[in-house]
């Protein structure tokens, strides 16, 4: 059995989930789409190590931007899977996902290379979100070299990963989405996802079918766009810090698409509504390819994909890029970091080292409009 994981990094869960989408209706009508998955950081780097440790960030070890490298101690999925045989590959297309984070480990292949900022300089070391995410492959040169890399590995079970990039700021989109696409975001979207279906058709070319291949679709987090979207936060609506991701908390950013095609698990075109996290990823895959080998904070969701149910489970993220952003402009040094628990009917928020704590009614208030804010332990 192959398994193929795919990244489409900064997409948001209701733009994912929308239906304009056909690459990835096409994988949603294969397989199962978990309609309210939490991500643990609104950041590439942290997000994607816990996808593949199946840990939290504060035991994976990275929790900033441009801090910190994996905990030496953490195994990922890739490294189990590569000690059972399997051929591992993937490719990457931004500075969030260089090797010099440790998510390398366990890829036989690792194709990181990008290309360097307009004015020369090296995106990894670019604390800005915004201008690091003009530095990146596009979605064709992904397709070309996760395909090329596929056709070299020849028979035996493979492990592709593919990252695509193309839904960050600048939202540019390189060619002319159809008409009707909402906003330039979307048009990214429609780009990477144009781009999506060559590379699931070049795979079925080369025998990685639904028949032999576990699929995996997901993000890392999703993007506030100041106001296309109802849930926005950033900008004039009051938080000109947060410029796409990763000073905020709020579901714009935290609620992502997860969709896992299983050939004899899942049910095709399968929807489950209970809240699961991107850290019950690496478990899941685990036990669908049939291995072990992992201590996670997470769990398997396999249950779920069988229509059995699950007890519930708190979703953890935090967001510690604020720090970050305060050391580099004195006009965000009041930021504090921050951690959240979501639940399905509350989300608590709260200052690291600070005194405001923040809970949102997530029935009454899906929008986190209106919270229940304690300053010194008292309401206000």
């Amino acid at each position: 059995m192959n398994l193929v994981m795919i990244s489409l990094d900064t997409l948001r869960a209701d733009v994912a989930y929308s239906g304009r989408f056909p690459s990835i209706e096409r994988l949603r009508a294969r397989g199962c789409s978990f309609m309210t998955t939490v991500s643990s950081s609104p950041l590439t780097p942290i997000s994607h190590a816990t996808i593949f440790t199946g840990l939290q960030p504060p035991n994976h070890g990275i929790r900033h931007l441009l801090k910190e490298q994996m905990n030496p101690a953490a195994r990922t999925l890739t490294e189990v899977m590569a000690e059972a045989g399997y051929n591992t590959g993937a490719v990457v297309s931004c500075p969030g996902m260089n090797r010099w984070y440790g998510l390398s480990r366990g890829f036989a292949h690792y194709d990181d290379w990008i290309p360097p900022l307009a004015d020369g300089r090296d995106a990894l070391q670019v604390i800005d979100v915004e201008l690091r995410g003009t530095a990146l492959k596009r979605a064709p040169l992904v397709v070309e070299r996760a395909l090329e890399w596929a056709r070299r590995a020849g028979p035996g079970p493979k492990l592709l990963f593919a990252h695509f990039f193309d839904a960050h700021w600048p939202y540019e989109s390189p060619e002319e989405p159809p008409p009707g696409t909402a906003n330039p975001y979307e048009g990214e979207v429609w780009y990477m996802d144009r781009y999506l279906g060559l590379l699931l058709d070049g795979l079925a070319e080369l025998g990685m079918t639904d028949e032999n291949t576990t699929f995996v679709l997901f993000s890392d987090h999703g993007e506030d766009l100041a106001g296309w979207y109802e849930n926005d936060h950033s900008g004039e609506l009051g938080h000109p810090e947060e410029k796409g991701h990763g000073c905020l908390l709020f579901d714009a950013t935290q609620l992502v698409p997860l969709v896992v095609c299983a050939p004899g698990v899942t049910t095709p075109g399968s929807q489950v509504a209970e809240q699961v996290r991107l850290v019950d990823v690496a478990p899941t895959v685990l036990e669908l390819m049939g291995r072990d080998g992992l201590e996670c904070d997470g769990r398997s969701l396999v249950p779920l994909l069988r229509g059995e149910p699950m007890p519930h489970a708190p979703a953890y993220c935090e967001a510690f890029y604020r720090e970050e952003l305060a050391s580099m402009n004195q006009r965000w040094a009041h930021l504090l970091p921050l951690k959240g628990i979501r639940n399905p009917g509350e989300k608590v928020v709260w200052e690291v080292g600070g005194e405001r704590v923040e809970s949102y009614d997530m029935l009454q208030d899906p929008c986190e409009r209106n919270p229940l804010v304690l300053v010194d332990g008292q309401p206000r």
